[in-house]
């Protein structure tokens, strides 16, 4: 974005609050959190952190978050392809309805799907004869289910923005449909693929609610290893050492996906304006795909709204009329009603907070400064989005621990104060918030502010005229998916909030963890009201057809 008369230093003067934010409640947290394990007591200890990855349960850890989280995004890849190609470019019925449907397991609480997943695989559960149960081929068939989105929605975008005349050359020159996606589109999209497979190695690397509820103590990640270390065992030496790895493996896969998108946005230089056509019989594979998806995206949910609605041998709503009360055996402090209404208060606070510092951060980004110096202030404001970046992949299981550890004294004695939780949860939606806006802004051509200006309008009048236009879908569906982020963020949560005052997925994981039927029926009907909540709040985003929602 570029304004004539402002000054140089303009996009660092915007930038100067939401640093400030990084610093105090990212930085600052996390460093916090690595000194306390890698010097204690005012000295290094750095051989015995080393020495942490010589112990076998370390080493296994390690190894098994590889291997899932390669598994996870392979499988998560195959088939979120062909759901992206049908769509986004097909003209199928309900098309919306659907990218909807696939977007919504994104946004559900991690502690959600966990719960689905076991309501559909135990012994009794519809897929019970599987015996998939408590192993790790269902951690990773939960991970595929919340990472789908991520593939299907940043490939469908740049694959709907494609230029069909390349394909229909080489189909014209007697490339069949296979030599024809090999050679000309799978090119084309590449720097998007890779883009989307970095993000979901990333996210499937660092999940926690899914593994800590389907995992239990046989099966531990990296990040569920730190939440275990830090609160069962207190090692905060090992949490550390954990952390710093996890750590070095975000910068780098960041760093693949900047690269990643310097080549998507050379590519989407060079697209034309996809059309959408109508199936025909060759498409009947990947529609057949598609529908497959769909059923094992249905699969879970349903089976969890099914056992919500049974209790006591029969069909009943007695789940939902219980959570008024405090569970079996006062398993809560207060009754999930509280609960519900105290997750819309953090997640209103959460979104306002992320918003704002999400638009001075893509405002900022979104800047194209020219001249000499322009190379290389571009290349500073790519750091400075990858910076903003880093909340997505470090642990919150840290985050959350880091504010436990070094907000708790002079100026910012913030340990007994509930704003932790919604700053937590912004930090979480900001990266997501940047992700939607930011794509608007640059898409701005600058001869439209030039000509608007000539023509006598002030800056203000600029912006009203020019930029509200066409970022205000964006905006308005980035905080539709902050605020459906924020109500089911679980990994802060789970340190900062208090018994007297949880959260939704606070509660639902409590509820889990007491014994008693009609408890874990609690837990069954709460999870149905998040879900509802948030799948309604991703319909609504859906119905602003922002492409860039969803997409890193």
């Amino acid at each position: 974005m570029r304004v004539n008369g402002l000054h140089r230093w303009w996009p660092a003067a915007v930038a100067v609050v939401p640093l400030a934010f990084l610093a105090v409640f990212f930085v600052l947290p996390v460093g916090g959190m690595l000194a306390r394990g890698l010097h204690p007591d005012g000295h290094w200890a750095l051989g015995e952190a080393v020495a942490v990855f010589g112990r076998p349960r370390e080493r296994r850890v390690v190894l098994f978050t590889l291997g899932i989280a390669t598994l996870g995004t392979a499988v998560t890849t195959l088939l979120g392809l062909p759901v992206a190609y049908a769509l986004y470019r097909l003209r199928i019925p309900g098309a919306g309805v659907l990218r909807a449907l696939v977007a919504t397991p994104f946004v559900l609480p991690t502690v959600v799907v966990g719960v689905a997943f076991r309501t559909l695989l135990v012994s009794s559960g519809p897929l019970g004869f599987l015996g998939l149960d408590g192993t790790w081929i269902a951690i990773a068939l939960a991970l595929v289910f919340f990472n789908l989105s991520v593939v299907v929605r940043t490939v469908g975008s740049a694959w709907a923005g494609l230029d069909a005349r390349p394909q229909e050359a080489a189909a014209a020159l007697g490339a069949g449909p296979v030599r024809v996606f090999a050679t000309v589109t799978l090119p084309a999209l590449a720097p998007t693929i890779l883009s989307a497979v970095t993000i979901v190695f990333l996210f499937c690397a660092t999940a926690f609610g899914v593994v800590l509820t389907m995992g239990g103590l046989r099966y531990s990640t990296i990040e569920t290893e730190i939440y275990q270390q830090t609160t069962d065992v207190f090692d905060l030496r090992t949490a550390a050492v954990l952390s710093i790895a996890q750590f070095v493996v975000v910068i780098l896969l960041l760093v693949v996906v900047e690269r990643a998108r310097a080549g998507v946005r050379h590519q989407s230089a060079r697209a034309g304006v996809g059309q959408r056509r109508h199936p025909t019989r060759r498409d009947l594979p990947v529609l057949a795909s598609t529908a497959a998806v769909v059923v094992f995206l249905v699969l879970p949910l349903a089976s969890l709204v099914v056992r919500s609605l049974h209790a006591d041998g029969g069909w009943s709503l007695e789940n939902y009329r219980r959570l008024g009360t405090t569970g079996d055996g006062g398993a809560l402090l207060v009754p999930v009603g509280d609960a519900i209404a105290s997750s819309w208060r953090i997640a209103v606070d959460a979104t306002l907070l992320s918003v704002v510092l999400g638009l001075a951060v893509a405002i900022t980004v979104a800047y194209r400064p020219n001249g000499r110096s322009g190379g290389r202030r571009r290349r500073r404001l790519a750091v400075l989005d990858a910076v903003f970046m880093l909340p997505l992949g470090i642990s919150a299981v840290t985050v959350g621990f880091g504010f436990i550890v070094t907000l708790n004294r002079p100026p910012l004695d913030l340990r007994d104060s509930q704003i932790l939780i919604p700053i937590a949860q912004a930090l979480v939606a900001l990266p997501l918030v940047v992700r939607t806006v930011a794509p608007a802004l640059a898409a701005i051509d600058d001869r439209q502010r030039q000509a608007a200006a000539s023509l006598g309008a002030g800056r203000l009048q600029v912006v009203r005229t020019v930029d509200l236009p066409v970022v205000w879908r964006p905006l308005l569906a980035a905080t539709g998916f902050a605020f459906a982020v924020s109500l089911g963020e679980f990994g802060a949560t789970s340190f900062l909030a208090r018994p007297a005052h949880p959260t939704l997925p606070v509660v639902i994981y409590q509820l889990i963890g007491h014994p008693g039927g009609d408890n874990f029926g609690m837990a069954l009907a709460a999870s149905v009201l998040l879900a509802l909540m948030t799948a309604a709040v991703m319909a609504a985003v859906e119905s602003l057809r922002v492409g860039s929602v969803g997409r890193f």
